[in-house]
């Protein structure tokens, strides 16, 4: 017997190594074949350019560039397709092969030809020296940013791929030109996105969720109250998304008036309402009348919303994020410092590729984090993420109000979370209470009122301190969002004089 034990135990002991192994092989895997993608892309513009010293820059330029969209894939695309796996709309599987699918499409069919060499013009670019110090400080903006967000990836933070960007060229700016060169208005409305976006993405998916809570959830006919209200939050996605992928995803290839844009959403609107009408009409046949039937009605939309985000995100930041990359481009083949320049399509394609390879790779690991450990989300609480996501960034946009993609979606992952948990705890109370009067009750001196004893305020308070939110997650998101670019500007600074340390003056 005793031998049986002990075989038993050096079992589990093989069985516990053998998956230690398998997982360190996976990771070395993954490692090899980033390196492999990197490599290629310096083998390809190696081949293509010279060996002069501007040439061998680009090349540098390429590899970093190559970095940083491998990084990107691994941590911002999370927030589009997170929700959707989350609620088990979409398999892990089925969400990488259609945000990789989609991504790439937005990054090269609507990706764009000119792209601000100085993301969101915070620094004066006439203020640096040469063009020489203009590309060494964008190389050192452009791994800086790669390399925090790389971190932010190992320790499960989504953060904001622009700021990051941001706080990069912030510090080699500084670097290289001195505290003038940043222009500090740009800076403290970006500073205000840390506090506007995660908020307004919160509040609108607590919105919407309270919507569907009260409008169907808490009817006793949830299968008419689901035929009346989906159709109605379908098309009123249908419409935000038209108008979020006019003006995010194909503003580099059509920029259409204030009326055409809410002609198309009307359209919009009223379109998918008609057809999602006759399509709930039909899939609430035979179903039972309980929240979990009613929360399948929404599997459909959620994973479209995967979809289209994914292809906005693909054009609207792949050129963005590579902005750096076409600076350093244009200005060693143009000998000067541009503000604009046209973006190679070799840039794209790298941006493209690389965001995917790095999503597959270890995007898996992120979308866990947003889509199912922040909090629990269904369909119905995922559906209402992804709806924020587009609305925020719409109503944003008009008033011109700097925000964070990655912020609103994990902000509303955040609203959904704490709106759940209020709801659940001012419930739950008038019912603990009622059954704490009923067994553990004391009399006042006036023998009329009911004074609830010690044990019975215990049974309360543990009630009411029901968490539907993890709080190790909140804080160390909340912690890599506002530290994101000092640490970024920091890093770049450094990188800045070190490669002007090395190559020169």
């Amino acid at each position: 017997m005793v031998g049986t034990k002990t075989v038993d135990k050096d079992l589990k002991r093989l069985s516990r190594v053998e998956k230690a192994t398998l997982q360190l092989g996976k990771g070395n895997a993954k490692i090899g074949v980033g390196l492999l993608f990197i490599l290629a892309v310096w083998a390809y513009l190696a081949w293509q350019s010279g060996t002069g010293e501007g040439e061998l820059f680009v090349v540098a330029a390429g590899v970093i560039g190559a970095y940083m969209a491998l990084n990107i894939g691994a941590n911002d695309v999370a927030n589009n397709v997170g929700p959707a796996v989350g609620s088990a709309a979409l398999t892990m599987t089925g969400a990488l092969v259609i945000a990789a699918v989609f991504e790439t499409a937005g990054a090269v069919l609507a990706g764009s030809d000119v792209v601000s060499t100085i993301r969101k013009g915070i620094i004066d670019p006439a203020g640096i020296a040469s063009a020489t110090h203009f590309t060494w400080a964008m190389m050192a903006a452009l791994l800086s940013a790669a390399l925090w967000i790389n971190l932010a990836t190992w320790v499960g933070a989504p953060v904001s791929t622009t700021h990051s960007i941001v706080g990069g060229v912030m510090g080699a700016g500084i670097a290289a030109a001195g505290w003038g060169a940043v222009n500090w208005v740009t800076m403290s409305k970006i500073a205000a996105s840390w506090v506007i976006s995660p908020v307004l993405g919160g509040l609108v998916a607590a919105g919407f969720l309270a919507l569907i809570k009260f409008m169907i959830v808490f009817k006793d006919d949830k299968i008419s109250a689901a035929k009346r209200w989906v159709p109605i939050l379908v098309a009123i996605m249908a419409a935000a998304f038209s108008t979020y992928l006019i003006m995010k995803g194909l503003k580099n290839i059509w920029k259409p008036g204030g009326t055409v844009l809410v002609t198309i959403a009307i359209a919009s609107f009223f379109i998918a309402w008609q057809l999602v009408r006759v399509w709930v009409a039909k899939a609430a046949e035979g179903l039972d009348n309980n929240r979990k039937s009613v929360s399948t009605l929404f599997t459909v939309p959620l994973i479209c919303s995967a979809a289209m985000l994914s292809f906005a995100h693909g054009a609207n930041d792949v050129a963005n994020a590579v902005g750096p990359l076409a600076a350093i481009v244009g200005s060693v083949y143009s000998g000067e410092v541009v503000s604009k320049v046209a973006v190679p399509y070799w840039i794209l394609i790298v941006g493209a590729i690389g965001i995917s390879a790095g999503l597959v790779l270890y995007g898996p690991k992120l979308i866990r984090t947003v889509g199912s450990q922040i909090t629990k989300l269904d369909r119905m609480r995922a559906f209402t993420v992804a709806l924020s996501a587009s609305i925020t960034v719409i109503v944003a946009s008009a008033l011109g109000l700097p925000v964070s993609s990655t912020h609103i979606a994990v902000g509303a992952v955040f609203g959904v979370g704490f709106f759940r948990e209020w709801l659940v705890n001012r419930h739950s109370r008038p019912a603990v209470a009622a059954a704490a009067a009923t067994s553990d009750v004391a009399n006042d001196n006036s023998g009329s009122d009911l004074l609830l004893t010690k044990k019975a305020k215990k049974k309360l308070g543990k009630k009411q301190k029901k968490r539907l939110v993890r709080r190790s997650h909140f804080l160390t998101i909340i912690a890599a969002w506002l530290v994101t670019v000092p640490l970024a500007a920091l890093l770049s600074s450094f990188l800045f004089f070190a490669i002007k340390g090395f190559l020169g003056p």
